[in-house]
């Protein structure tokens, strides 16, 4: 009876039949627990969804955690998909504004090409407009269209000076930045037509042709065509403004085609034809155009023609001077000193035209308070003198000094000749000669660096009176020329 009662239950849950021996079972055991548990614990729950759930490995992750990923994923999906359909209605917005730009530009064509006036008029100003706002791209498919040649007909269209104005305009705008329209519009003739209505009672038409003239001579191909068209004396005429019908815009635009043209050599002797270069010289003191004008002179002086030119002009080099003294105006200075470097590099007249003038003096300021490339071209014009100089007192003294002397200055102390195989010192063999022109030397000297120091707004003390006796004994004709 005691044997059918056994509790075998151990056997049948457990499995303790031994099992605490055997390695293999006591795992079997742990497992079976932990899942008998988790059984336990959903059914308790009644089905309810719990915080956590198990993945294939058994562990246990946080439900929250893996919703924010997954809404997380959603929402990029959502989002690729947006972009995508954003991205596809832009394209086609673009795509459908092309084709409506595209049917208007023919329609505008058409325009141009039929007989009607006022829709000519229009179709130009359309035109004129779009070529404006738009992109390159638009002003490359207008000149693809074939409407640059139509443009250039309306320029000489003597019953309407509005259709005039609006297809100069509609030009202008087509060769902005577009290289390929500008010798478009050269190449078919569009010059001489413009050229035609230069004595045109409108102020307007001369306007826009010499906006023209400026845009089309951004081109090297341009520029010999348009300097031999005999557009420059149209253009030195609107400089001028001797009329008062040019407007300062005009004048300005003028001024830039000149400097344009000025960079071909071969336009020089048109430019120098007409009286530019004396305008301009006397236009310098004008700080607001002086930086262009000297840009053109400094093209000019770069042929022996322009130089005479240059020469020729009365106070031309004393004006030039005068520019090395604008501390304000860094470019200008170095534009000036440029063009005085070459004169005085080329001509004879012009380095003795300088001495007298006394530019020795500025040149010595610039070459302290100038930027470095004013230094530079100053320096070179001091040597430029300094050797014309030495040749002068050469020539002055020659029977005297004999070959000793090749420098307005003299040597230096240490220097000296041989006479009968002896060493003797310059001072005490100085000739009368010698010493006045080492006397005139030293005081043109110390009158230079006075006027350095006063133009420097410096202290009248900075540099002591025996300090710069000094200075003045110790150098040489290689340093400080007269």
């Amino acid at each position: 009876m005691a044997k059918c009662h056994r509790n075998d239950v151990g056997s049948i849950a457990l499995d303790h039949r031994r099992a605490t021996k055997n390695s293999t079972s006591v795992s079997h055991f742990r497992l079976w627990n932990s899942t008998l548990r988790r059984i336990i614990f959903d059914a308790v729950s009644c089905g309810s969804t719990s915080r956590y759930k198990y993945d294939n490995d058994g562990e246990i992750t946080s439900t929250a955690s893996t919703s924010r990923r997954e809404k997380h994923a959603e929402d990029q999906k959502t989002e690729k998909k947006v972009m995508n359909v954003a991205e596809n209605e832009t394209e086609e917005a673009s795509r459908k504004k092309k084709e409506e730009e595209l049917r208007e530009m023919k329609e505008m064509v058409k325009e141009l090409e039929g007989e009607d006036l006022m829709k000519k008029r229009v179709a130009a100003k359309r035109v004129r407009k779009l070529a404006k706002e738009e992109e390159l791209e638009v002003r490359g498919t207008l000149a693809m269209l074939g409407v640059i040649p139509l443009l250039v007909g309306m320029v000489d269209d003597q019953n309407s000076v509005e259709s005039q104005i609006e297809s100069l305009y509609a030009l202008l705008n087509l060769g902005i930045g577009n290289d390929a329209n500008k010798a478009a519009i050269v190449k078919v003739g569009a010059v001489h037509k413009m050229l035609k209505l230069i004595d045109s009672p409108d102020s307007s038409v001369c306007e826009a042709i010499v906006a023209n003239f400026l845009g089309l001579t951004a081109l090297d191909s341009n520029k010999p065509i348009i300097g031999s068209s005999g557009a420059i004396p149209f253009l030195v005429r609107t400089l001028q403004n001797l009329d008062n019908r040019s407007r300062p815009q005009a004048k300005q635009d003028a001024l830039r085609a000149l400097y344009n043209l000025s960079i071909t050599p071969t336009n020089i002797s048109y430019v120098l034809e007409t009286d530019l270069v004396s305008f301009l010289i006397n236009s310098i003191g004008d700080m607001e155009i002086s930086e262009r004008v000297l840009s053109i002179l400094s093209n000019l002086v770069s042929t022996p023609e322009g130089r005479k030119a240059i020469s020729s002009v009365r106070d031309a080099i004393p004006i030039l001077m005068d520019v090395l003294n604008w501390a304000d105006s860094p470019k200008c200075q170095e534009k000036a000193s440029y063009i005085l470097m070459i004169m005085a590099h080329k001509s004879y007249g012009d380095r003795h035209a300088m001495i007298e003038a006394g530019i020795a003096s500025t040149l010595l300021e610039l070459t302290l308070l100038g930027t470095p490339l004013a230094q530079k071209r100053a320096s070179r014009i001091l040597e430029c003198l300094r050797i014309d100089k030495g040749k002068q007192v050469s020539r002055s003294y020659g029977g005297n000094l004999g070959a000793t002397v090749s420098a307005p200055i003299c040597g230096s102390s240490s220097s000296f000749t041989k006479t009968e195989g002896r060493s003797v010192e310059d001072e005490d063999m100085m000739s009368e000669e010698k010493k006045a022109v080492k006397q005139l030397v030293q005081q043109s000297l110390q009158n230079n660096m006075r006027k350095i120091v006063k133009r420097a707004n410096l202290r009248q003390d900075f540099i002591p009176s025996e300090r710069l006796t000094s200075l003045t004994l110790s150098l040489t004709s290689k340093s400080l020329p007269l």
